[in-house]
């Protein structure tokens, strides 16, 4: 190996899923959406997509493509899955749990469906795998969604409730909790630009979800730690590097604002209530002239988005202030014909390997995502997956990069040429 980076003893290796994503055959508020709006979202692709993507991936016009259906249907084929996960050396598996499937209507807990998501957990560590699991990764029961979601402050405990429930029923199960997925995404798309469910563009409603999302997080810790005190609980921040071109004086403001608000506003509200930060990281924002998006785009993915790799350097940095344990719960890239994910993964982990020199507590890295799947409002064309997914089928098919990642895992260490 040349010039090999060794990372921490003891550092975890992974891949995350998320449960509507993978699992199939869902009754949630994403799903009533997607019957709604399937027409609607392959007539849009005309507009939102280049035309070499439109070319590459026909099926974005087809109205299927945006109904999760069966998905990859995870749900009964885990242990297959994690098999695969264990075949990559992974020592770790981030996965959320379904609230839907738990409570499908109000104050009504479905036991078998508790048990099999035990069954899941088991699944892993009789694997050696260490569980790492999202409460909340956007998708909500039908009733709670038509209560107004978190929109209203009332609602919060509703939710609370779910996490006191599936808590007490895992405690002895699980170490690693995430919360919340990504609160400023969901916000921002479903009540500011108003695209995800409930397509609800409003600036108020916007800041009340944020708001009482910090709420939901603090009385939810709270909660699990009476539950189990010594449970580690996080949150999985998606987090951007904004960068003032030129470190001029009108960019530097930009980002000074831009930072406080998107990446450290709900850190900064719920420091005291995690125990780590978990770190969701895609994208790179190059500020020039009061203008965000002013990326060089070198690389970029099959979504279009900006390859560049040391960005992810820059946002751990930041992170180092809050003196918190930081584990990469998402990071990754579409890339159907698998062509820049060896690339980019190596980078990636060469820039988080020097972020740990400079100080920051990284203790793992997650890979998004190990399977193929939904990407919500995207559907099924792009393919983030360590494992192709053939949706007719439902085969598995390892990708090339997927043996370059289980090198990488069981050698605790990234080759850097």
């Amino acid at each position: 190996m040349n010039n090999p980076l060794k990372f921490p003893e003891g550092f975890l290796w992974g891949a995350a899923t998320s449960a509507h994503q993978v699992e199939g055959n869902n009754r949630n508020n994403w799903v009533e959406w997607e019957k709604e709006n399937a027409e609607w979202l392959a007539k849009e692709a005309q507009i939102c997509w280049q035309s070499w993507q439109q070319r590459e991936f026909p099926e974005m016009f087809n109205s299927k493509n945006y109904i999760s259906g069966r998905a990859c249907d995870h749900y009964n084929r885990y242990e297959e899955d994690f098999n695969l996960a264990k075949a990559m050396n992974n020592n770790a598996h981030r996965f959320s749990i379904e609230w839907s499937r738990i409570e499908p209507e109000e104050n009504e807990f479905n036991q078998l469906e508790i048990e099999h998501y035990r069954k899941v957990i088991q699944a892993l560590k009789i694997r050696g795998l260490e569980p790492f699991i999202t409460l909340w990764h956007w998708t909500m029961p039908v009733w709670f969604a038509s209560k107004g979601a978190f929109e209203k402050r009332e609602n919060i405990k509703y939710f609370v409730r779910f996490c006191e429930t599936v808590a007490k029923e895992l405690k002895d199960e699980v170490k690693f909790w995430i919360i919340l997925n990504e609160p400023e995404i969901y916000a921002g798309h479903s009540y500011l630009k108003g695209v995800w469910p409930p397509q609800k563009k409003n600036l108020i409603s916007y800041l009340s979800v944020m708001i009482n999302l910090i709420r939901a997080h603090r009385e939810s810790y709270k909660i699990i730690k009476k539950i189990k005190p010594d449970t580690q609980i996080g949150i999985a921040k998606n987090n951007i590097y904004f960068e003032a071109h030129k470190n001029k004086i009108n960019n530097r403001i930009l980002k000074k604002f831009i930072d406080w608000w998107w990446n450290f506003y709900f850190l900064n509200r719920i420091k005291n209530y995690q125990d780590f930060i978990g770190l969701n990281h895609y994208f790179h924002n190059r500020i020039n002239n009061f203008k965000f998006n002013q990326n060089e785009n070198k690389k970029i993915s099959d979504m279009g988005w900006e390859l560049y790799p040391e960005a992810i350097y820059h946002v751990l940095k930041c992170l180092k202030k809050y003196n918190k344990p930081v584990y990469i719960t998402e990071n990754g890239l579409a890339d159907v014909k698998d062509e820049n994910r060896e690339w980019f993964v190596k980078e990636s982990l060469k820039n988080i390997h020097k972020a740990i020199a400079y100080g920051v507590n990284v203790r793992g890295y997650f890979y998004w995502s190990l399977l193929d799947n939904f990407e919500w409002d995207k559907g099924f064309w792009p393919r983030f997956g360590l494992i192709e997914i053939d949706y007719k089928t439902l085969e598995r098919k390892p990708r090339p990069s997927s043996r370059i990642y289980a090198k990488i895992a069981q050698s605790n260490a990234v080759e850097i040429k």
